[in-house]
C-alpha cells in the first residue's frame, strides 16, 4: 500500500500562522452569516442525492490550498493514505470523463461516511454553497445566484434573505495577494480538493527526496 509522504520542508506551516489565523477568522464570519441566512429560511443541509461533495468545485487560492494541507498533514498516516488513494482515483476518473467529453460526479476524497474529515479546513465554496446569494463587483450591478437543487425544492418559494458574498471575496483576494508575496507563490491556481491532495503528496515526496538523495 502506498503511503503518503510526510510534509517535510515543502510546506512550512509555522511560517504562515498569521495568515492562517486571518483566514480562520474570515471563515468563521462566513459560517456565521451563512447560518443566519439558512436559519431564516429553515434550511438545513442534511445530505441529499445532489450532494455538493459530488460537485466538481475548483478552488483558486494558494492560501486555501496550504491551509487545507495544514489540516491534511495533521491527520494520522493511515487516514492520509486512505484520502490520498481516494484523491488519486477521483483525479483519474475526472481525466477519463473529460477525455470522453462526459460530465461526471465524483465524491470528494475528504467525504468519509458522509462526514468531511477536514471540515474545519474546508475551502470557501464548500462553506458558501447551498443558499441564494449576491455579489457586487466594483462599478457593476449585483449578480444573484440561486440556491442548490435541494434548497430550491424545500425553500425555493420563500422571499430572498440577503446573503452578500462581496466582502468575503474582497477579503479573500486581499489575503491571497499578501500570502503570495510572503510565500513566493506567483502562478495562477485552479484545483479541486482531490487535485490539492495529489499535488501535496507529490510536493512533499519531492522535498523528502531532495533532502535524502
Amino acid at each position: 500500500m502506498k503511503k503518503v509522504a510526510a510534509p517535510a520542508a515543502a510546506f512550512p506551516f509555522a511560517r504562515y500562522a498569521v495568515f492562517f489565523d486571518e483566514l480562520a477568522a474570515i471563515y468563521a464570519e462566513m459560517d456565521r452569516q451563512y447560518s443566519a441566512a439558512a436559519t431564516a429560511y429553515g434550511f438545513a443541509c442534511s445530505g441529499c442525492a445532489d450532494n455538493c461533495c459530488l460537485t466538481r468545485f475548483y478552488h483558486h487560492t494558494h492560501m486555501e490550498y496550504v491551509y487545507l494541507l495544514k489540516g491534511f498533514f495533521s491527520l494520522d498516516p493511515r487516514t492520509r493514505t486512505d484520502i490520498l488513494q481516494r484523491a488519486e482515483a477521483a483525479e483519474k476518473k475526472a481525466v477519463q470523463a473529460d477525455a470522453a467529453g462526459q460530465t461526471h460526479r465524483i465524491m470528494c476524497p475528504l467525504n468519509m461516511k458522509t462526514q468531511c474529515r477536514l471540515y474545519e479546513f474546508r475551502p470557501m465554496i464548500c462553506r458558501l454553497h447551498g443558499i441564494p446569494h449576491e455579489f457586487k463587483a466594483p462599478g457593476r450591478d449585483p449578480v444573484f445566484g440561486p440556491g442548490c437543487a435541494e434548497f430550491v425544492r424545500g425553500c425555493g418559494e420563500q422571499k430572498y434573505v440577503r446573503f452578500d458574498r462581496t466582502s468575503f471575496y474582497a477579503r479573500m483576494a486581499d489575503l491571497e495577494q499578501r500570502f503570495k508575496r510572503t510565500s513566493g507563490f506567483d502562478d495562477k491556481f485552479k484545483k479541486t480538493v482531490a487535485g490539492m491532495i495529489v499535488a501535496a503528496d507529490a510536493g512533499a515526496a519531492g522535498e523528502t527526496a531532495d533532502e535524502t538523495g
